[in-house]
């Protein structure tokens, strides 16, 4: 349909999922679930163009990983659609969550196919319970459940948002604002993730898949006389330290990029900019910590970590037990999977000449397995 664009909104922040994963990011064998959803929708073949609302701290992140525009999202559900509906040309416009991530493409042509029948038309299931409001009981049969998607026309629904009231569905925004609506029969299979359980009900999910994934990091750092040395988030009894926009502790900055490319998520400039102040001088232990749970929140698991420290000076074979526990506290690892090694270059090159440190390091990662937990 030429005249159809989908959003699919994608910047919430899961407050209700019990899973240390955020629901967006859970992995459906290789892809995060907002993938899975986008990539599954349009092979549908359904929609003109498709945008993507995402927490604006993850929308470069997802722009790397598809083709279709992210936005950044607001902070109530009605902001993020509003931002994506900057970008709406077309005359009719689908809203779904990422959430209802096995809508049938059956109910979508079903949504299609009424499009004229009102300005935004709207999947409703019924309820079969008695329901009682207030302590009192009502004719369930006046109770409707309303899911997503909801196919609108975009310009009345652009006006129905600019109202200061917040809504929790298009549908309810459009009746408002004077516009109609039509019901039609929803599914099962729009059902939506909101706690745990609620993906034991959704057939279509496939597990994370179990590979492992393998990142390397390097990074070089000159020495600076009179400044503190860290390593590994531990200080070394040194005469000088590293020259650096942080507190140049080399060795965690080369952990970030092995940890960042094992999630294809970039590099430590993408994540910490160097140009940006509130780095300067930071400790590197609170970067890395960010970096973890960043990974976290993204579906990825640490399997463990190794990291390959080449300095002709200081001797550094004293500190390797401490770097260990300290790196294993901070990533909430046992220390059996953190390992340090101590080397030199034989005298020769830079390191060799005492000019800095080079700092090797490889991370490998996993998907965190959202089917075994309940």
């Amino acid at each position: 349909m030429s005249d159809l664009t989908l959003i699919l909104l994608a910047a919430g922040d899961s407050s209700r999922f019990e899973l240390p994963v955020k629901k967006q990011w859970l992995r459906i064998e290789h892809d995060p679930l907002w993938l899975y959803v986008t990539n599954r929708l349009k092979k549908s073949g359904f929609f003109k163009n498709i945008v993507i609302t995402a927490h604006r701290d993850e929308v470069k992140f997802m722009q790397m990983l598809c083709d279709e525009k992210i936005v950044s999202g607001g902070s109530t559900r009605q902001e993020s659609l509003n931002n994506a509906l900057k970008l709406v040309t077309s005359k009719y416009v689908m809203v779904s969550d990422i959430a209802r991530s096995c809508v049938d493409f059956s109910l979508i042509e079903k949504l299609i196919s009424c499009k004229e029948n009102a300005d935004v038309i709207v999947p409703a299931l019924s309820v079969t319970d008695t329901v009682v409001y207030h302590n009192e009981t009502i004719a369930r049969e006046n109770v409707k459940l309303l899911q997503t998607p909801q196919l609108s026309l975009s310009q009345k629904l652009k006006e129905a948002l600019q109202s200061e009231s917040e809504f929790t569905d298009e549908s309810s925004a459009i009746v408002a604002n004077g516009g109609s609506r039509k019901l039609i029969e929803g599914t099962l299979g729009a059902h939506k993730i909101t706690y745990v359980r609620d993906l034991l009900a959704l057939t279509c999910l496939k597990k994370p898949s179990k590979v492992s994934l393998i990142g390397n990091g390097f990074d070089i750092h000159a020495f600076e006389d009179a400044k503190p040395m860290v390593l590994c988030g531990v200080r070394i009894d040194s005469p000088f330290g590293f020259k650096a926009h942080s507190d140049g502790d080399v060795a965690i900055h080369s952990l970030i990029d092995a940890l960042l490319g094992a999630a294809g998520l970039g590099d430590i400039g993408m994540l910490f900019p160097d140009n940006d102040n509130k780095y300067a001088g930071i400790d590197s232990k609170k970067l890395l910590h960010v970096t973890i749970r960043k990974l976290r929140d993204f579906g990825f698991e640490i399997a463990n970590i190794d990291i390959t420290i080449a300095a002709e000076t200081p001797r550094l074979s004293s500190y390797k037990d401490e770097m260990r526990r300290v790196l294993a506290e901070v990533m909430q690892l046992p220390q059996g999977r953190v390992n340090i090694k101590a080397t030199t270059t034989e005298k020769l090159g830079f390191i060799g000449r005492k000019e800095g440190i080079g700092v090797y390091a490889t991370a490998s990662l996993y998907y965190f397995d959202w089917t075994t937990e309940e």
